[in-house]
């Protein structure tokens, strides 16, 4: 096995540098090391890279938390997954015995860490990660399906919170790969009105393929206006996938209905009349990342409903990182793939 590798390092100030790595090893009993197949570029990994940064992350650490491996080898305390088999990754390490963590509430974990972030992750040939962290996933999943593992399992979260019904109507806010995936869910579901607003024409046309039964564009048409002439009383549910468009979502909500926030933006202040929220008794509803929903969303995948792969629009190789962050940060691009090995098809 080679003694170094190929890693895309978060050097600070928005610099990100391809540099040669020692390979990992294993220095504890429940950790297992991973060789890549694929990783994907995240919106968080473009916030990261901007000047000044959105999302915090840790000087020399090499980025990319969403990826999927193969166990090259595993620790004496590993039982669960074994040398060859194919993997998906939860990137946020908790510590299991935080007050949060004794809640069964994980994701809000006092000492939580995420790999690709604050620790290496998967914009490399290699990675160690927690035993704890790894889901073994079938290799009959293609690459292109079980890269989505990781933001599926945070929407997998909020989607447990919402509990939709069948025939029920959704107003899905923003239609980046976060809000595509909310509209495939619901369209599982059975939801039977799923309207979406977005400007953005590229992922406009990808959200009617995946299951929109109206597309508008904010800001030529009365987002609340529209979904009342559609559902006569207001949605039943209102998705803020960008992180900024709270009132909107109070707005299109029937009385009794519910507010999803997933998008996050520690910029936005939204001015909300709170006795709207009281007088229409509107549930408003925070989700942030996967809760315990990583078994789930493998069986999901394994089930190949969704048809996630379609959501793809770029492949790069790791030696183009930096082209692969650019058409994320364009805006043109839904989902990014980096593949570690020439010799790997995707």
């Amino acid at each position: 096995m080679k003694k170094s590798m190929l890693a895309a390092v978060f050097e600070g100030n928005g610099v990100l540098r391809l540099r040669k790595r020692p390979v990992p090893v294993i220095e504890r009993g429940r950790d297992v090391l991973l060789r890549i197949d694929v990783a994907s570029v995240c919106g968080t990994d473009v916030h990261i890279l901007s000047v000044p940064p959105g999302h915090p992350a840790n000087e020399n650490t090499i980025l990319g938390h969403e990826y999927v491996g193969t166990v090259l080898d595993a620790g004496d305390g590993v039982t669960h997954v074994k040398k060859g088999d194919r993997v998906v990754v939860n990137p946020n390490i908790t510590c299991g015995h935080c007050t949060y963590c004794r809640k069964s509430l994980p994701n809000m974990c006092e000492n939580m860490t995420t790999l690709g972030i604050f620790i290496d992750g998967g914009f490399a040939e290699y990675n160690v990660a927690p035993a704890d962290a790894v889901f073994r996933i079938s290799s009959d999943v293609p690459l292109e399906e079980a890269i989505f593992a990781e933001p599926l399992s945070c929407v997998m979260n909020a989607i447990q919170k919402l509990r939709p019904l069948a025939g029920e109507s959704a107003l899905v806010l923003g239609a980046g790969p976060i809000g595509l995936y909310f509209i495939g869910m619901f369209r599982m579901t059975g939801l039977g009105c799923i309207i979406v607003s977005e400007p953005n024409r590229k992922r406009a046309a990808m959200a009617r393929k995946f299951g929109a039964t109206e597309v508008i564009h904010p800001g030529k048409s009365g987002v609340q206006e529209l979904v009342r002439a559609r559902t006569g009383i207001g949605a039943d549910i209102a998705v803020d996938a960008v992180g900024m468009l709270m009132a909107e979502a109070v707005a299109s909500v029937r009385r009794g209905g519910r507010v999803l926030l997933f998008g996050m933006n520690s910029k936005a202040v939204a001015e909300i009349h709170q006795n709207d929220i009281t007088r229409n008794e509107i549930q408003i509803i925070g989700s942030f990342i996967a809760n315990a929903t990583f078994p789930q969303t493998v069986s999901l995948l394994e089930g190949g409903k969704l048809n996630l792969k379609r959501l793809v629009t770029h492949r790069f190789n790791l030696e183009q990182i930096h082209a692969a962050i650019d058409v994320m940060r364009s805006g043109e691009a839904i989902k990014v793939l980096v593949k570690m090995g020439s010799d790997l098809e995707i």
